[in-house]
């Protein structure tokens, strides 16, 4: 079946043939087998981990963003007018650093908070277009106000939670280098508060943006992190455990995942609710998160269907959309890999949709799952199909 789409597997042959590379050579840098690296690139074998995937990107000399065709062509209004937006919001994010004073047009404050408050709400669905239409303006207007003595304190913090936003979305739609910039800005925004519960999330932040491009260093950076924030925040230090154990996991070191998710467990349990609200669009923390990591680690570590023993725990109700949204997908993932979960693995995928349609139509895994299922014939019913379409894909035959 062709389904119009250009899978990860093709992209390392059109590299590894560009660079002059042997498939031999090719598998060594990678630590992957000839005969696995050669189903990858006959779209035999989907590559369904981040492990994989970075370790092709490392042996080909190129960032993960290359292998995954990102940022992803214009198949919806929704993508073609946010490749445009990131634009802008680049122009801003290096244009400025706080103190400087960029010619905006200046609302009453009320009004900036209002937007501010409204970007939480975007954020919470994974609205991306709506995201990047609206931060480049937003954050021009924390800056004028972070200048001004009046309002600059309360300026700071939602302008780190923009620039956070900021890098979360170039992640997602796959901008190198905006990332880390966005995290140099929240660095320098963090200094002026002069304030160690904020010095310790842009610590966070940093090492949860630099993701794919470097997991020892993400981990190094995860870790130092979590050893600074202040304990009267748990939630700090156990989101840096996450993202230690994502990083530990994204490596194959099962066993250091398992630690830090143990540790973000004893985070979660110090606080009073199942998700903490603090601090305001960023972090989400609490039981309920832990458990959906543990579900997203399950499936990097290759548990498959097993992750459903995880999920049961895992009460996605009492947390963000988007949020319930990653759970669905991941614990969808791994119902896909057996058959007799196969059909429950795709309504979850469908669930995930209906929380948060962007996230789920730019994730790189749901993409790869679900070209696999078609182009290997396991299933193709109508829902899929449709669904297929809604991610740009075109099955056809």
């Amino acid at each position: 079946m062709d389904t119009g789409y250009v899978r990860i597997g093709r992209r390392v042959r059109e590299v590894r043939t560009w660079r002059g590379m042997s498939v031999t050579a090719t598998a060594g840098l990678a630590g992957v087998s000839v005969s696995y690296l050669s189903m990858i690139e006959r779209g035999e074998r989907a590559v369904t981990k981040r492990s994989v995937l970075e370790s092709l990107a490392r042996a080909l000399r190129v960032h993960p963003a290359e292998l995954i065709g990102r940022p992803y062509d214009p198949f919806d209004e929704i993508f073609a007018g946010s490749r445009d937006a990131v634009v802008t919001l680049s122009d801003v994010l290096s244009g400025w650093w706080i103190g400087e004073v960029p010619d905006a047009p200046v609302r009453p404050w009320a009004e900036v908070l209002d937007d501010v408050r409204t970007l939480t709400a975007l954020r919470a669905v994974s609205d991306f277009a709506a995201q990047v239409d609206l931060l480049p303006g937003l954050i021009r207007e924390l800056l004028v106000a972070a200048a001004d003595p009046r309002t600059e304190r309360e300026a700071l913090v939602p302008l780190i939670s923009a620039y956070f936003g900021a890098g979360n979305i170039a992640t997602r739609l796959g901008f190198p280098g905006l990332p880390a910039l966005a995290a140099d800005r929240i660095r320098r925004v963090a200094e002026r508060l002069d304030d160690p519960v904020w010095t310790a999330v842009a610590a966070w932040g940093r090492a949860k943006l630099l993701s794919d491009t470097s997991r020892s260093r993400q981990y190094e950076l995860a870790v130092a992190a979590a050893e600074q924030a202040p304990l009267e925040r748990p939630e700090t230090r156990g989101m840096c455990h996450l993202t230690a154990a994502l990083a530990s996991a994204a490596q194959g070191d099962a066993d250091l995942a398992q630690t830090h998710l143990g540790e973000a467990e004893a985070m979660a349990d110090q606080l009073s609710v199942m998700t903490s609200l603090w601090p305001a669009g960023l972090m989400n923390f609490g039981r309920t998160n832990v458990g959906i990591w543990r579900v997203c680690i399950g499936v990097e570590l290759g548990w498959g269907a097993q992750v459903a023993e995880v999920a049961e725990q895992v009460r996605p109700e009492t947390i963000t959309p988007s949020r319930q949204a990653a759970f669905w997908m991941d614990y969808g993932r791994g119902l896909l890999t057996e058959r007799r979960t196969r059909d429950e693995g795709v309504r979850a995928l469908l669930r995930a949709e209906e929380l948060a349609p962007q996230q789920v139509r730019c994730n790189v895994w749901v993409r790869e799952a679900v070209v696999d299922l078609l182009t290997s014939g396991r299933t193709a019913g109508g829902d899929l199909r449709r669904f297929a379409l809604r991610l740009g894909i075109a099955p056809n035959g």
